[in-house]
């Protein structure tokens, strides 16, 4: 049985990310991934090689904004490994029926002048709007990028303009309560307090509900924070696309010693007299971890799949009816499209200019529309009646990813996992065969060629992936690439439940990280750091918070939010 002090379930972005501090500060590490790459929910592959050889396609996550509100490229110098990011401007197109759009730039100034053709209030507001949300990010980024029950770690992040954002959002009582007031109300709540304008409303309501869940949902407020981001730290790719992240990690991994084994199924976690000693992959290998198991994927997954009943209920005789019922997804994920085309889109009823398709293209033609593209499939149906959704031409940023003079289109349509009235048919019993999810996949193009007249003949390939293959591709619970709902109930430490949200587990040595740990999904790295110095906590204690403290400090003075 092959031996390492650690051993990763999952070589997602997280489980890179945290096997890279591990590995510098010492630790032998293996990362084992069941796919035929590492990366997860953040690989780039070129997944059309016949009908459209030298195309390479984001299969899942694409544009990065989280990852800049903490220290992991700059920490792991990622740089150093190929990192390249390339920065968005403008970051947001959102085209409406009348003729109207909304284009967000990096420039707050910019995007003001561009609400001003419509709506001087509107633009005013906006100004106000983008400020409280850039000090409330201020205020929560140290919270962020700490484990979330590490008083010391969290303190350690702060420095004077964190600390004045903190308190110019709670500083007083009636700014206190006014806070909470709103991270429990809704998006849509928020925006119709702040503006007047649907063609506005629209896209900030469809960026938002990124997080999963409708604008009119209690709890997530803070989907507001989303085009914030967008104007500071900004919004970027890696150049040769999400995949180059991963590239980058693995290439850090492999120089300090780490291994990663692809097409390994870890189908059981070992326990010996109460402590994870190690996995057990597909077809009986076992390796045994003598430090500690961290498991990459959902907790769901770890504790009701992966171990047996009587291990984990002799840690925590309630864990697992915890899991199963307390646990709350709200059946969303996404139906992925991915187009090789032989021209830029052109929305020529818009004023078309091609840098409108440097960032996100929003369809979000009204907020009821971006509603019911996300309340339906709570419901089990599926929106493509008028399909709203979020486009990308990556290669209009960074043409690397196509052959010359050709171009890629992402494209996420938000879609059920479970169909109601098809249980028991499809793939995983869902209801999502291949004919449905390309009928869907063709209504949803007609609606972007509405805006975008020249797609439809432009087209070259197309791959559609429902939310059962995705589903099974990323092995997340129901099709949920968040891993839990991104709603205030189940975030900081309450993600996934407050007994296992630091990252630690009531099995000694068995610890979390991924979408499904504080601070949640999308592309941030934040988990597999923060779960890492949790683990190197518990093997010296004393000296290793301590040695966070005074790095936290540091860290957040070099990041991208520091004092010049």
């Amino acid at each position: 049985m092959e031996a390492y002090d650690v051993v990763v379930i999952g070589a997602g972005h997280n489980g890179l990310v945290c096997a890279s501090y591990l590995l510098k500060a010492g630790y032998s590490v293996l990362l084992l991934e069941k796919r035929s790459v590492p990366g997860g929910a953040a690989t780039t592959e070129e997944s059309l090689p016949k009908e459209a050889p030298g195309f390479q396609f984001n299969l899942c996550a694409i544009d990065h904004e989280f990852i800049h509100l903490g220290p992991v490229v700059q920490e792991l110098e990622l740089e150093k490994y190929g990192l390249e990011y390339l920065e968005c401007d403008p970051v947001v197109f959102c085209p409406h029926p009348d003729g109207k759009y909304f284009l967000g730039h990096k420039s707050l100034e910019k995007t003001c002048t561009e609400i001003a053709r419509y709506s001087e209030r509107d633009a005013k507001k906006y100004a106000e709007y983008t400020d409280y949300w850039q000090r409330a990010i201020g205020a929560m980024i140290p919270i962020f990028n700490a484990p979330p029950k590490s008083v010391i770690d969290i303190f350690g992040n702060y420095d004077i303009k964190k600390l004045k954002d903190l308190f110019s959002v709670i500083g007083a009582p009636s700014k206190t309560l006014d806070f909470i007031r709103t991270m429990l109300t809704s998006a849509e709540d928020i925006l119709n307090e702040w503006f007047d304008s649907e063609f506005l409303k629209a896209p900030l309501a469809r960026l938002a509900s990124e997080l999963g869940a409708p604008p009119s949902q209690k709890t997530i407020a803070i989907g507001a924070i989303m085009m914030a981001m967008r104007h500071d730290p900004g919004m970027a790719r890696p150049r040769g696309g999400t995949g180059a992240l991963i590239q980058a990690l693995v290439s850090l991994v492999k120089s300090k010693g780490g291994v990663i084994l692809t097409d390994q199924h870890v189908e059981k976690i070992l326990i010996d007299n109460g402590r994870a000693a190690g996995v057990r992959v597909a077809g009986g290998t076992e390796y045994r971890a003598n430090k500690g198991v961290i498991s990459n994927i959902d907790a769901k997954r770890v504790f009701l799949q992966l171990m047996d009943s009587s291990d984990v209920d002799a840690a925590q005789p309630n864990l697992r009816e915890r899991l199963e019922r307390r646990i709350v997804n709200n059946n969303e994920t996404i139906l992925k499209i991915d187009l090789a085309i032989d021209e830029p889109l052109r929305f020529e009823h818009h004023e078309h200019k091609d840098e409108y398709l440097i960032g996100s293209v929003l369809i979000a033609d009204s907020v009821t529309h971006v509603e019911q593209a996300h309340s339906k499939c709570t419901l089990g149906e599926i929106p493509d009646q008028d399909p709203s959704m979020y486009v990308v031409v990556p290669t209009m940023l960074d043409p690397s990813m196509a052959p010359e003079g050709k171009h890629t289109v992402w494209i996420e349509f938000f879609a059920p996992y479970q169909i109601a009235g098809a249980e028991g048919t499809g793939l995983k019993g869902t209801g999502w065969t291949d004919e449905l999810k390309n009928k869907v996949a063709d209504r949803v193009v007609e609606k972007l060629a509405d805006y975008s007249p020249n797609l439809k003949r432009s087209i070259i390939a197309r791959r559609v992936e429902s939310p059962a293959e995705l589903g099974e591709r990323l092995g997340s619970y129901k099709g949920n690439y968040y891993h839990v709902d991104m709603t205030l109930d189940q975030m900081v430490f309450f993600r996934p439940l407050p007994e296992i949200a630091n990252y630690k587990t009531p099995i000694d040595g068995l610890f979390l990280t991924g979408a499904g740990t504080h601070p949640g999904g999308s592309i941030s790295g934040m988990p597999g750091r923060n779960c890492a110095r949790v683990f190197l906590q518990t093997q010296h204690p004393i000296a290793q918070t301590f040695k966070d403290a005074r790095e936290s400090i540091k860290s957040t003075v070099n990041s991208v939010f520091k004092i010049n």
